[in-house]
């Protein structure tokens, strides 16, 4: 597996500023796909097809669904 973070040589140890960055990178990152899933389990419900509903509802249910994927994933930027 590639390592694409700088080597650091034995004995360094990174800075707190690096370590902050760090840890704020990775709460942004655990954020984004927090909402990454919440937009694809909206669209996946909005597109859970149940036998017995009617056609329109269905296109409904889907546009929603859509619709709130949408939104979440505007609301984080993304």
């Amino acid at each position: 597996m590639t390592n694409h973070t700088p080597e650091q040589g034995a004995g360094t140890r990174p800075s707190t500023l690096d370590t902050q960055s760090e840890e704020e990178r990775l709460r942004l990152l655990e954020t984004q796909v927090q909402t990454l899933a919440d937009a694809v389990r909206a669209l996946a419900q909005g597109l859970e097809n149940i036998p017995t509903q009617d056609d329109a509802l269905a296109v409904e249910a889907a546009a929603r669904g859509a619709r709130l994927a949408h939104e979440l994933l505007l609301s984080q930027g993304l």
